[in-house]
Parts: C-alpha cells; structure tokens; sequence
C-alpha cells in the first residue's frame, strides 16, 4: 500500500495517546449483518487449539444454536473453547432472555467453559457502569472478529427491516489478534479463568498490506483510551470524516473537533439511528446536536428501515475504525470497549460502498425536517451527559 501524505504523522499521534502503533501485515474484511453468523460458525469449525468469544450480549436464539453446536462439537475434539458474557446485555437474572439456563448449560454440557463478567450485585448502578461491552471472536490466536454484533436474533438478515438490525463488523488477520487476545485473556482472569496457555499466542505472519491496531479501553476517570483513538482519528481527516454511530451523543469537545474539521473544509457527515431505535431517550438526545451540527455545516441522514447499529469511522480514502464502541458518554468513559484501527485503502473503499448503499435507506436531516431542537431533546441531552467527562 501507498502510504499517504498523513500516515506516520497519525501512527505517532496513536502511539502516543494509546501506547500502540499501527503495525503492518494485515488483512482486515468487512462482514455485515447476518453474514457474522455464517462466518464466525465456519472459522469455529475450522479452529483446532482454541476458541474465545467475548460479548455483551448473548441470547436464545437460532444463532445461537448454531454458534453452540459449533462451540460444543469443537470441544469434543479437544478444542479449548472459552466463553465470556455480560450477565447485563445476556440477562443472567430470570427473565425472557435468559443465557442461564437455555444457553449457559448446553454449553457447559458441552465441554465449554464459561464466565459472567463482573455478576450483578442487584444494585441499579451496577447493571450500567463498569460493563463489558466487547464483542470478541478468536480462534487459535490467529484470526479474530469484531464489531457492533450480539448473538441473537437482532443480528440475523441484512438490515434493511426493523426486526433485522444493520451493523458492521470486521474478520482480522495479522499482528493486532494479538491485542485482541490479549483483551480477553485479561477478562478472563478477571473473570476467575486461569492464564491462558503459551499457545494461545503464537507468533503471527503478516497477511496482507494494511496497517492496524486494536484499541482496547476500559473506561474510569480522564480520557479513556476509546476516546483518545477517535479524537485522533478525526484529528487525521483532510478531506472526508464520515462516521456512523448507534447511539451518537458525544460529548461537548467532540462535537467541537467535527464543527473545527468542517470549518477546514471537510466534509464530515453523520449516519445515525433513525426511527426504529432500541432506547428513546438516546435518540432524542441525539437529535439534541443536530441544531448545532447542522448549522456548522455538518450532513446528517438517520437510517430509515432497521436500527442502525454499526461503529465505525472513514477518515479520507485510507484510514477507517470499526468496533463497538459508540459515542455516547457510556461507551466512552464507564465501559469496556475495543475497536480496531486500520489504515487501507481497499478496506476504505469497500467502506465507502457501504455508505453508499446506506445512504439510500436513510434520509438527510434538516434544520426544517427533524433538526430543531426541543425541551424534550435538552433534558434528553442533559441525562445522557450525566457520565461525560467534559459535561
């Protein structure tokens, strides 16, 4: 790959705010939608030391039979296979989604070995601060997958109904499966697993031309390391910064750097959650910047047939970030998020074309059609700032 002008300007600048540099020798695909399912399910068949999954939510549902079958046919053959879930997204107390039973005792059953991130205390705070909110697949230390996705039904189809949420994710290979690794061996621990073996590490060739990381961060006071990789992300645009975003209620020094970037003259646009949306108030605190954006010069669309549930981030034609981490005070300050970086123009352009095809189920938002601002929006705003930084 032809470096461009910015490159070693945005490695160092990475490398300085995260302690990680973009390494090359990767070969990052785009897998949408539905087709996680089909493609986490064959490498799962394919892994011969290990399989981690890693993710905030995991329901009954007929990806998850799939996904169990797999799990469990592996470990019969000996295949070490480790799972992790947040008893918040996967619903550990009673209820009608519940992982415990339906899914958590096939699995052990099976051979699996299973552990809840964190177990609910019963106090309402901790279902929402300290999460896990990866989403994490990696087979034998060597391929890995990330994303928006969750194991139930949701993700299932292509995103273009309400029952069927669009969403982005990414199959990788080279170096930054290492990082990946990493981040679920620690939540392992965590978690009461013991040190995966020497062998979930091996070493890794490059396998193809582009650049990446995999920026994991776990919330508390300050900038979090989620933070810090998007502001320089959007730091590194000169001419296009198009971001689409689940829940997108950044917080106030954020929407400050898209307003700078557009009075430099990009063109920065928004893809967000349009009328089919999981949480009400979010949505309408997302409509609480549109007012601003909008008259900065900023384009926004909101997505029209399904929740729109992808993270990610195209900066020029080089430089893209998918993962799971939104941008709402949550996301950013209080959970634990991963997303990688990826500097590659073929990966860029596949994005691109995502865009494009989005864009013709989303409709653009004006100051006269969905953009003012209401005293519902404020107070929707201001509830969810509570947990900003910079608030």
């Amino acid at each position: 790959m032809v470096l461009p002008p910015g490159f070693e300007a945005f490695r160092h600048a990475l490398y300085q705010s995260t302690r990680l540099r973009l390494e090359p020798g990767h070969r990052v695909e785009l897998v949408e939608n539905g087709r996680i399912f089909d493609e986490v399910v064959e490498a799962i068949r394919q892994a011969t030391e290990s399989v981690h999954i890693l993710v905030f939510i995991w329901r009954p549902s007929e990806p998850s039979d799939r996904i169990v079958e797999a799990l469990c046919e592996r470990a019969r053959a000996g295949v070490a296979c480790r799972v992790i879930v947040d008893p918040v997204g996967s619903e550990e107390v009673r209820g009608e989604h519940d992982f415990d039973p339906k899914v958590e005792q096939r699995l052990r059953e099976g051979g699996v070995e299973v552990h809840y991130f964190r177990p609910l205390s019963g106090r309402w705070l901790g279902r929402l601060l300290g999460r896990t909110h990866h989403k994490l697949v990696i087979l034998d230390g060597q391929l890995g997958f990330t994303g928006g996705f969750g194991i139930w039904k949701s993700w299932q189809g292509e995103g273009d109904s309400p029952e069927e949420w669009r969403d982005t994710n990414v199959r990788v290979q080279g170096p930054a499966v290492r990082e990946m690794q990493l981040a679920f061996a620690r939540t392992w621990q965590e978690c009461g697993g013991a040190l995966l073996p020497e062998s979930c590490f091996p070493e890794l060739e490059h396998e193809g031309e582009g650049y990446a990381a995999f920026v994991e961060s776990t919330g508390g006071h300050g900038l979090s390391d989620a933070e810090r990789m998007l502001r320089m992300v959007f730091a590194a645009a000169r001419r296009r910064l198009w971001i689409a975003n689940a829940y997108f209620t950044p917080p106030k020094a954020i929407l400050e750097q898209l307003l700078e970037k557009r009075k430099q003259g990009v063109d920065v646009r928004v893809l967000a959650a349009g009328p089919v949306h999981d949480w009400r108030i979010v949505r309408a605190s997302q409509r609480a910047t549109y007012e601003q954006m909008l008259k900065g010069g900023v384009r926004i669309w909101e997505y029209q047939p399904s929740m729109l549930h992808s993270k990610t981030v195209l900066a020029d034609d080089w430089l893209c970030t998918v993962g799971s981490t939104n941008l709402d005070a949550l996301s950013l300050h209080r959970m634990r998020e991963g997303s990688i970086v990826v500097a590659d123009r073929r990966l860029a352009s596949k994005l691109e074309k995502c865009w494009e095809r989005d864009l013709a189920h989303a409709k653009e938002m004006t100051l006269a059609h969905g953009g003012r601002t209401n005293p519902w929006r404020r107070f929707a705003r201001r509830v969810t700032q509570l947990l900003a930084v910079d608030r």
